[in-house]
């Protein structure tokens, strides 16, 4: 029987959670681009896990590991990171237990790979994607022999204390793409919606479908049928909008006729690094339009930035400038951080060392996590723990090239953060993960809170 943790307990009577066999593979992302999947196998079943891959990828992240061969899939194929997988890791998996994740992860991260840079550890030998395809399939694995569902087991190796009760994270989802996700107008890439006045997370995910699909109308009676192509994330790649201001204004719109004004918030991941042009240390805003007058100074799109959010009910605010510019970042986080999140994704890439810095010159209060950023389930635990230590808030993606792996669906639940963004209620690679969350709630039967408001600061912590 092949197990993949879907929100249901399956059981193990197998004594032995020794690890038999490890076996990576090639297989393709929501995107048609080549990613890892791995099938780790003990006595009980086989346990399966791909990795997902970003196309707005932060300088700082571990490294991706890439065949570079120009003569196949664009130089984008992994067989080097699967034959790390199945020449290396492997044999020295073999015949250990699989409930000994943070043993397991610190051996692939520290010694068969053991690359490292400022920040910690790279993974520029074997590559993020060969230990982590591992590591997720060492949870799937270790949550079996455990006799316990993925959510609670990933909550056990969090160390959280109460493990009956859990939160239900707010979906962040991503209704309009704009930035590297949409051939449009748009730098902002991602323009989404947080149903916070709902009841149970079921409830939040028909309020996110029916707002899109109010939006899809309006998009289309607005601008024609060619308004409602979708992005890589599944929101729509409106190439008539004419900027964010417009793209706000359908956003409102389309929240306020699918009836949930007041009850659904916006979020929004601008992505700045994208249209940063470093040596002017200007943001290029007419990037997409090539209009050179749209060049803006940190200071300049910083003023943008709380416009909008007095203007608009935006909750959050991802990535607002480069990874690099840390004054605008303390400007705008002492600005309008007491109450919206500042979300830090390539300013921190799921890095604990990253995450130390910015606590300490005050940059954030919210970390984006990711786990193919770090590349192994342990290092993004910690990173998550220490975001939590110093009351900010924790968001957990996916990436814009994706898998039908719904571990991180899992990973929120147990983690208990109380927010989540993967993607539009629309393509299979999204949904999956928001599938996944009403399979557990309906599991959990009542024994559950929904984050709501209380998204940031969730207040049932487990």
């Amino acid at each position: 029987m092949l197990s993949r943790s879907l929100g249901r307990f399956f059981g193990c009577s197998c004594r032995s959670a020794a690890i038999k066999d490890v076996r990576a593979r090639e297989i393709y992302d929501s995107r048609g681009n080549p990613t890892v999947e791995v099938d780790l196998i003990t006595e009980c079943s086989t346990f399966r896990a791909a990795v997902p891959s970003g196309a707005s990828t932060g300088i700082y992240e571990a490294l991706e590991l890439r065949d570079k061969d120009p003569k196949r899939l664009e130089g984008k194929g992994v067989l080097n990171a699967v034959n790390n997988v199945n020449s290396i890791i492997r044999p020295a998996l073999l015949g250990k237990d699989a409930r000994e994740q943070k043993k397991l992860d610190m051996m692939m991260v520290q010694e068969l790979d053991g690359s490292k840079n400022q920040w910690g550890y790279s993974k520029s030998k074997l590559g993020a994607n060969a230990v982590l395809a591992v590591s997720l399939a060492l949870a799937r694995a270790g949550a079996t022999h455990s006799g316990m569902p993925l959510y609670k087991y990933l909550a056990q190796l969090a160390g959280r204390r109460n493990r009956e009760h859990f939160v239900l994270p707010v979906p962040s989802l991503n209704i309009i793409n704009g930035g590297a996700h949409a051939g449009n107008k748009l730098h902002f890439q991602e323009f989404m919606i947080m149903p916070t006045g709902a009841d149970t997370f079921k409830e939040g995910m028909r309020m996110g479908s029916e707002v899109y699909h109010v939006l899809l109308k309006l998009l289309k009676a607005k601008h024609g049928a060619g308004a409602i192509n979708v992005g890589d994330e599944g929101g729509f790649g409106d190439p008539y909008l004419s900027g964010e201001v417009e793209a706000l204004d359908c956003v409102m719109e389309a929240i306020e006729k699918a009836g949930y004004t007041g009850k659904v918030k916006i979020a929004t991941d601008i992505a700045a690094s994208d249209f940063y042009l470093e040596k002017q240390n200007v943001y290029d805003m007419g990037k997409k339009t090539k209009d050179p007058s749209k060049k803006l100074s940190g200071e300049k799109l910083q003023e943008v930035i709380e416009d909008l959010c007095k203007k608009y009910p935006i909750v959050s605010v991802e990535d607002p400038f480069d990874q690099d510019d840390f004054n605008s970042y303390m400007r705008l986080t002492k600005n309008i951080g007491k109450n919206i999140q500042v979300v830090g994704d390539d300013l921190l890439v799921t890095n604990p060392q990253r995450i130390k810095m910015a606590i300490e010159k005050k940059l954030c209060n919210a970390l984006l996590l990711k786990v193919n950023q770090i590349g192994s389930l342990t290092e993004a635990i910690e990173a998550c723990e220490l975001s939590r230590s110093q009351k900010w808030g924790v968001m957990v993606s996916h990436r814009s090239g994706e898998t039908e792996d719904s571990f991180i669906g899992d990973l929120a639940v147990g983690l208990g953060v109380g927010q989540i963004k993967t993607g539009a209620p629309c393509r299979s690679d999204r949904l999956a993960k928001y599938n996944q969350i009403m399979r557990i709630e309906e599991e959990l039967k009542g024994n559950s809170t929904y984050a709501g408001e209380d998204f940031r600061f969730p207040s049932k912590t487990h």
